[in-house]
């Protein structure tokens, strides 16, 4: 053979080769990766070529699927969607699955292998989808929608018992429906990204912000577990005003006139004094103050409810007077609605938290369990039963003589502690209203922590009690009452 012709046909073999082992990769190395590429038009065909299963509150589906005329025969629908968006998110015809939507896509249109019957594995065929059941409490909820109204701000209601949310309110909301059509999704996600107020943010699960006061029973409880004070009762070492170690910012009161001077945690709880707690933190140093915080769950980077949480923080490497700031919840201390509602529960609950939780259970289409979720709740001990019992007592004081008196119930045993918090440079910003509860009256209970990040309030108006504690009340008095 000619010595050309067989260099040309080796080349020529190499290059079928090189086809063949690219094929090869491809269908069996890449072929998954591109399958499941978001742009792939065919996997959007298959998900709604069929209707989706439902996410359930109080037994009735607050979503659902209607016919389209596309090759996209189904999209998703929601009932009462600027409600419950914060809790389902949404499932959209061209962007990606949010909140429950996007935790149990696969449980929800079908392609989870648990849904799988024998018949369906022999046949290929994509089984009947599954139902997602959420323990959220539609009075709760809506309690706490319509008191927050146009407010920007957050909501989160716990059963300090069970761990079950009853509530997740977001607003200013948006309607989950606008998102679900491929030719409509377009317009709406631009004017959603585009407005100021950030609908789509979920405020309650996905925004720490400075806590404020209310980070003060974290301190009162690291003191007290430390043994710094045993009682909420006892007198403390606190000089009004207080001026930060090695500073001098002097760390005055809202309330000139309040009995800070030496306070007990009680009167420093129901007048919100900032030099206790400010020098408490000092005294117990940084880390015995994180080491508490972490119990109750901050600094957690995987707070999943099922919905990944943003992490709410207590700082590293600071100064004294940086700890002091810490003490009132202020510096670097961030924190969601979540885990003051968190705080809250561990408290109420005689100490013990239980893992906060949205859903219940995740069935199949004939109502089988196929995930247990109230069957794996986890427990933390998180301050002594004695300890609670005091901060129980003191956060009652709070609101039946102190700064949280918005949230009183007649016939329930009401506690809480409010927060306002400095936003801006030198404070310029009007500031956050938080405040977190709990609530008891007969065998119900609830824990509810709410964050106003601004009103149409005047900034001198501006206060947990004001604006966040009847928003509480609204959402305690639905769980325990209702």
């Amino acid at each position: 053979m000619n010595r050309t012709i067989r260099r040309t046909a080796v080349f020529a073999l190499l290059l079928v080769f090189a086809l063949l082992v690219r094929a090869t990769w491809v269908q069996f190395y890449e072929g998954k990766a591109l399958a499941d590429d978001q742009l792939n038009r065919r996997n959007a065909i298959e998900t709604y070529s069929a209707p989706l299963g439902n996410i359930i509150v109080a037994g009735k589906s607050v979503t659902g699927s209607a016919r389209t005329g596309g090759d996209l025969r189904y999209k998703r629908t929601y009932t009462d969607g600027e409600l419950y968006a914060a809790v389902t998110g949404y499932a959209s015809q061209a962007y990606a699955p949010t909140q429950l939507e996007g935790i149990y896509a696969d449980v929800l249109n079908g392609t989870d292998t648990r849904l799988k019957t024998v018949m369906d594995t022999v046949t290929d065929t994509r089984a009947d989808p599954g139902n997602v059941i959420t323990t959220i409490d539609p009075a709760v909820q809506k309690a706490g929608y319509a008191a927050l109204g146009d407010k920007k701000g957050a909501a989160v209601a716990i059963d300090p018992k069970t761990g079950r949310i009853l509530g997740v309110v977001s607003t200013p909301s948006y309607d989950p429906s606008t998102l679900t059509d491929a030719n409509t999704a377009g317009s709406a996600w631009k004017t959603l990204n585009a407005d100021a107020d950030k609908p789509l943010v979920n405020r309650a699960l996905r925004q720490p912000l400075p806590p404020g006061s209310t980070f003060k029973l974290v301190v009162a409880a690291a003191a007290l577990e430390d043994g710094l004070y045993d009682s909420v009762d006892a007198r403390t070492d606190s000089e009004n005003p207080y001026t930060l170690p090695g500073t001098r910012q002097v760390l005055a009161n809202e309330n000139a006139s309040a009995p800070c001077e030496n306070a007990s945690i009680r009167v420093a709880l129901q007048y919100s004094c900032n030099n206790v707690f400010a020098h408490m933190a000092v005294q117990l140093g940084q880390d015995k103050v994180r080491a508490m915080a972490e119990k109750f769950g901050f600094n957690n980077q995987a707070q999943d409810v099922p919905v990944r949480a943003y992490a709410s923080v207590y700082p590293k490497d600071m100064d004294r007077a940086q700890t002091g700031l810490t003490g009132i919840g202020q510096f670097d201390v961030t924190a969601t609605p979540l885990q003051m509602a968190m705080v809250s529960a561990a408290i109420a609950n005689g100490g013990k938290l239980l893992s906060p939780h949205m859903v219940a259970q995740v069935t199949d289409s004939g109502g089988d369990v196929l995930e247990d979720v109230d069957g794996k709740t986890s427990t933390t001990q998180v301050v002594s039963a004695r300890t609670a019992e005091q901060l129980q007592s003191a956060m009652q004081t709070v609101v039946e003589d102190g700064t949280g008196t918005n949230a009183r119930i007649s016939g329930a045993t009401v506690g809480g502690k409010t927060g306002t918090a400095q936003h801006g440079e030198n404070n310029s910003k009007t500031p956050y209203a938080w405040f977190t509860s709990y609530a008891k009256a007969g065998d119900k209970e609830v824990a509810v922590a709410v964050m106003v990040e601004q009103s149409d309030a005047a900034r001198s108006e501006v206060s947990g009690n004001g604006l966040a504690a009847p928003v509480a009340k609204a959402m305690m008095e639905a769980a325990v009452k209702g």
